[in-house]
C-alpha cells in the first residue's frame, strides 16, 4: 500500500479489550482509568468510542468478552447530525451511513430535493468546499439500511467494477404480507423496466437483467412475516418485485403490493453490509438493529 495511504488511515484511536460481559457504560467507567459516568457519556454524545470498528452511542449497549472498544483521540468537530441519516463509519476514503426510510439515496436529474447524496455533501465541504461524495449504489425512498460513499472518484469506480468480488455479504430484512409456506427459498427471474419505471418479472430471458434472491423465513404470524434476504443480484426494486411474485409482497409496498393499514412505512431494511475495503483490503463488517417496528408487527 502507498505509504500516504497508510498515514491517511493510520489509527487515531485507541484500542481497549473486553475482558468481561458488561455494558458499554459500565466498561467504559470501569475499565478505562480516569473515566468517569459524566466523561463516559460525553465521549458517546461526541461520538468517540466504536464497538467492533463502529461507532456506538448507546450507553447499554451489551459488550461480550473479547470484543474491542476503541476510543479516539478526540470527537469529530464536524459532527454529522440529520435525523435522515447516521454516520456509522468514516475513513479518508469511504463513509458509511445508516438510511432512514422517506428519503432518495441521489435526486433525479434537475431536482433540488433533498438527498443522503447532498446531506453527506453538505457535511464533508465543512472541511473543504471542493470535496464532495460519490455515489456506489443506491436505496429506495422507503427502503432504510446502510449504503457506502467513496469521498475520490477513483475510489468510486474501484469499488463499482469490482462490486461482486468487494461485497462479501449484503443482507435485508423485510415484513411481508402474509404467512410465509417455507423456512427458506431462492426467487430467480429476468428484470426489466418500462417508461415509467416500474419492473416487471419474467420467468425466462426476455432480454432484462437477471436476478436471484435467496430468503429465509425468521418469524411468522398469521397477517405478515418476517423475512430475511440475501441477494446475489443488486438490480431495481429485485426484493420488491420478487416477494410480489411469490405471493408475500413487502408490507407497506404500494407500487409492487397494497398500501398498508399496519405500518406508514415500506418495510425493508438493509441492515448487513459486508465488504472489502478498496484501499487497505480489510474485511469491513457492518450490521445494524433490525428495526423494533418490524418485530412489533409480527408478534
Amino acid at each position: 500500500m502507498n505509504e500516504q495511504y497508510k498515514n491517511k488511515i493510520a489509527p487515531k484511536y485507541t484500542d481497549y479489550k473486553v475482558k468481561r460481559d458488561c455494558t458499554l457504560l459500565d466498561f467504559l467507567i470501569n475499565d478505562i482509568p480516569g473515566t468517569s459516568r459524566t466523561k463516559a457519556k460525553k465521549m458517546l454524545s461526541l461520538k468517540m468510542v466504536f464497538v467492533d470498528k463502529q461507532i456506538t452511542t448507546k450507553f447499554d449497549t451489551p459488550l461480550k468478552t473479547g470484543q474491542i472498544v476503541q476510543i479516539s483521540q478526540k470527537g469529530n468537530p464536524y459532527e454529522l447530525r440529520n435525523r435522515f441519516v447516521e454516520l456509522v463509519y468514516e475513513d479518508a476514503f469511504i463513509i458509511v451511513v445508516n438510511k432512514a426510510p422517506g428519503i432518495v439515496s441521489v435526486p433525479l436529474p434537475g431536482s433540488r430535493e433533498n438527498s443522503v447524496k447532498s446531506i453527506l455533501d453538505e457535511y464533508v465541504k465543512r472541511r473543504n468546499k471542493r470535496f464532495s461524495v460519490h455515489t456506489i449504489h443506491r436505496l429506495d425512498r422507503g427502503t432504510s439500511g446502510l449504503m457506502i460513499f467513496a469521498k475520490r472518484r477513483d475510489i468510486q469506480q474501484t469499488i463499482i467494477q469490482h462490486w461482486h468480488e468487494a461485497v462479501t455479504d449484503r443482507r435485508y430484512v423485510a415484513v411481508v404480507e402474509g404467512k410465509m409456506e417455507k423456512n427458506k427459498g431462492t426467487v430467480t427471474s429476468w428484470l426489466s423496466d418500462d417508461k415509467k419505471y416500474v419492473i416487471f418479472s419474467s420467468p425466462v430471458d426476455n432480454g432484462g437483467k437477471y436476478a436471484v434472491t435467496h430468503y429465509f423465513t425468521r418469524k411468522s404470524s398469521d397477517s405478515c412475516s418476517l423475512v430475511e434476504l440475501r441477494l446475489e443480484t443488486g438490480r431495481t426494486n429485485q426484493i420488491r418485485v420478487h416477494m410480489k411474485e411469490i405471493g408475500h409482497p413487502v408490507l407497506g409496498d404500494e407500487k409492487y403490493g397494497n398500501p398498508s393499514t399496519l405500518s406508514n412505512r415500506l418495510c425493508l431494511h438493509a441492515f448487513k453490509l459486508y465488504f472489502i475495503h478498496p484501499v487497505t483490503s480489510e474485511l469491513m463488517k457492518f450490521e445494524t438493529d433490525i428495526p423494533e417496528e418490524f418485530t412489533k408487527l409480527v408478534n
